[in-house]
């Protein structure tokens, strides 16, 4: 199947022919569905907070950090913000410069939303200088080109973190900033240094690094604190091969394989780079002005106070199981650490599995509290279920919490569908790790990842179909082997731009 060429080609991407040829095994039998046992609810897998919960949390939190942990932020930021913009790219045929099609234009409602609000965007006095600059129209076309194509703002090829998505009284902030604003409330050290480590796209890293020297000690002098904000890129050696329909490897018009960026859980080789004592995980679009900030920074305060309670157990058991011999343990200490592995850190054994020898409960035990832990916030449902928490059956027989995506699920089990539909909460990317063991160690994270939970999506190149294979996401499969805790969080901290009209709403103003 492979050339001696190809292998070449393989090799200086940094991959491995195994792992290709295993990339083609998995196109050929596809993926397995995950099995949900149960959704998660609040009592059932999901922790809810009361005020004086979040209160003791933010607090635990503080006292931490003013005793010397270290916070980091963590933004994958590389996504292109061509999808925000897909109703105005299908808008231009039916534009012409004049004020009656931009009231009017019927044929794209989200387009004249758009046209009839442009006034009230951030963006919108540098969209109206762009189009003066060049001595064009301002008219239902020019608006709309001017936004999006390079002659003008070239939204339609920014990330969004590059964006302009919010009006203050001294200017505009991208999403950008408003992290780097919300970072400095819980993401800094005890020497008020805030830590942000940003993913982004190769051609994008320079537009992001001059942004960040333009504004930073502005923000700085603003805040009280220093930034240390670095960049990374995702891996050459993370992305999949692509096949044809009939499952060969696609093959460029030289006759190279052709290799594909493997989705947001090629990232996992970021975060593993990281060093930090605790990592909080945020999309790039889910920020909201300055008025607003005040429950997320309470919420991702207090799941950063969680996670620090429970470590403290955790770590007390690793170490006793890693520094005893089993021999020498009491029972008691197995029954409690087994109690707290089930009812606290939501790990089930394997259906009919009892441990009657010491040891081998002993190196059961040993095994699960030996991983990285993370919080994840849950937000209420308020629409159709989707994916979420749940509690799921993993390859070794184990049942325990985890973030299903829908298309995880088999659609054609009625059972499964069923179990889906019962979701009281979905998974909004707002998360807390902790990457270490009780030693100040680093995990290495990717041996913690169900390589089964990848995903496979049919794409085209030139006219020509092939089929792509994207990595076990970043918060599901790429963190499946984690010990899991869930808490609820409010509405209020889920504010995400999916589309360019999205920032019309009062929490974007």
């Amino acid at each position: 199947m492979f050339s001696r060429k190809d292998k070449i080609q393989i090799k200086e991407r940094g991959s491995q022919l195994e792992v290709v040829q295993k990339q083609i095994e998995k196109f050929k039998k596809g993926f397995p569905f995950l099995e949900v046992i149960e959704a998660a609810t609040v009592g059932n897998g999901i922790i809810r907070l009361d005020n004086k919960g979040v209160e003791e949390n933010n607090e635990r939190f503080d006292k931490l950090v003013s005793s010397g942990i270290v916070p980091l932020k963590f933004v994958p930021a590389s996504g292109a913000a061509s999808r925000m913009f897909k109703t105005l790219f299908e808008a231009f045929d039916d534009c012409v410069d004049d004020e009656d099609t931009e009231i009017s234009l019927a044929k794209n409602a989200a387009a004249r939303q758009f046209l009839v609000n442009k006034e009230k965007f951030a963006f919108f006095k540098s969209l109206k200088k762009a189009i003066a600059d060049m001595g064009a129209e301002e008219g239902c076309r020019n608006w709309i080109e001017f936004l999006l194509l390079e002659k003008g703002l070239n939204y339609g090829s920014l990330p969004k973190g590059l964006l302009k998505f919010h009006k203050y009284a001294d200017g505009e902030r991208t999403p950008f900033e408003e992290h780097l604003v919300e970072g400095a409330s819980y993401a800094k050290d005890k020497n008020n240094v805030t830590r942000l480590h940003f993913t982004v796209s190769p051609e994008h890293k320079q537009i992001f690094e001059e942004l960040l020297a333009k504004v930073k000690k502005q923000y700085e002098k603003l805040l009280g604190v220093t930034f240390g904000v670095s960049f990374s890129l995702q891996k050459p050696s993370t992305d999949t091969i692509a096949v044809d329909l009939k499952n060969e490897p696609f093959r460029e018009p030289d006759g190279s394989l052709l290799f594909r960026p493997a989705g947001h859980g090629a990232l996992i080789e970021n975060l593993n780079d990281l060093d930090a004592d605790l990592i909080f995980i945020k999309n790039i679009d889910n920020v909201v002005p300055d008025r607003l900030k005040k429950p997320t920074i309470a919420y991702k305060k207090a799941l950063a106070g969680v996670l620090l309670k429970y470590q403290e157990k955790v770590f007390r058991y690793q170490k006793t199981l890693n520094e005893k011999h089993p021999i020498t343990l009491e029972s008691a200490f197995l029954a409690e650490a087994s109690n707290f592995l089930e009812n606290t850190l939501n790990t089930k054994p394997p259906e009919n599995q009892y441990y009657t020898e010491k040891e081998d409960l002993y190196h059961y035990l040993r095994e699960k509290y030996n991983r990285p832990l993370r919080v994840c916030g849950m937000v209420k449902n308020e629409g159709e279920p989707g994916g979420g928490p749940f509690w799921a059956k993993n390859p070794d027989g184990t049942v325990s919490l985890q973030v299903v995506e829908s298309s995880q699920i088999d659609p054609d089990s009625v059972q499964q569908q069923t179990i889906a539909k019962h979701a009281t909460h979905f998974n909004p990317v707002d998360l807390v790790c902790g990457t270490k063991n009780y030693k100040g160690e680093k995990y290495n994270l990717t041996e913690f990842t169900d390589p089964s939970t990848g995903f496979i999506s049919k794409k085209s190149k030139e006219g020509k179909d092939l089929k792509a294979q994207e990595l076990p996401g970043l918060w599901n499969g790429a963190m499946s082997n984690w010990n899991t805790l869930f808490v609820e969080v409010p509405i209020e901290t889920f504010n995400p731009v999916k589309t360019v009209n999205d920032l019309l709403r009062e929490q974007h103003h």
